[in-house]
């Protein structure tokens, strides 16, 4: 069902989905090592401050079938924090050559003559957690049956009616946030913020 923890109402303006041209630290994966995440079609911010990862981390492991509750996994990325995403993400997804992960952290997915299918998405994207995020709603998101999948493309809205990210929070995939680098744009952070720490990191 949709996603229900960033709905606030809002509407989707036809036509807004035309975005300011994004940051280029964003685009070319260089972003700055602390930032906050701002729509670019309105300013707004998206996130608080961020701290840059040197990588997304692994997905922490998280037995879904076996939860009193159906909801969504543990974060991939600490709260605070952030990092670019190297590889393909979300659709078009086509024929894959080998049966493999369909998108980072996503597992297997197939059509519906059995082949195995693979993102040839957009790469850079910059994922957070889904819980440091601000005024988002869920829109378009592909059927699941706890909250959302990246299979159909983007579906978060700005406040000002732009698609700017992708929320992936079914119960059984990893909960990330992947905000669009053609869509947002960094803006340089108010004071400094201390180290984040993965809390399924070993230490």
């Amino acid at each position: 069902m949709e996603d229900q923890r960033h709905q606030d109402g809002t509407s989707v303006r036809p036509g807004s989905e035309q975005a300011a041209a994004p940051d280029s630290v964003l685009v070319d994966g260089a972003a700055p090592e602390m930032t906050v995440v701002a729509c670019a079609a309105c300013g707004a911010a998206l996130t608080g401050r961020l701290k840059r990862l040197p990588a997304v981390p692994e997905a922490p492991y998280h037995a879904w079938w076996e939860a009193e509750e159906m909801g969504p996994s543990p974060a991939t990325v600490p709260s605070g924090c952030y990092a670019i995403e190297t590889e393909p993400y979300g659709p078009p997804l086509v024929v894959a050559e080998a049966p493999g992960p369909v998108m980072p952290r996503r597992g297997t997915l197939h059509d519906i003559d059995g082949q195995p299918l693979v993102s040839q998405g957009p790469r850079g994207n910059i994922v957070v957690n889904p819980d440091d995020s601000r005024g988002l709603t869920t829109r378009h998101a592909s059927a699941a049956c706890c909250g959302a999948t990246p299979d159909g493309g983007m579906n978060q809205v700005c406040a000002c009616g732009t698609l700017v990210a992708t929320l992936c929070s079914d119960c059984c995939l990893p909960y990330e946030l992947h905000l669009s680098p053609d869509h947002v744009r960094a803006l340089p952070p108010t004071r400094p913020r201390p180290d984040c720490v993965s809390p399924h990191t070993a230490t």
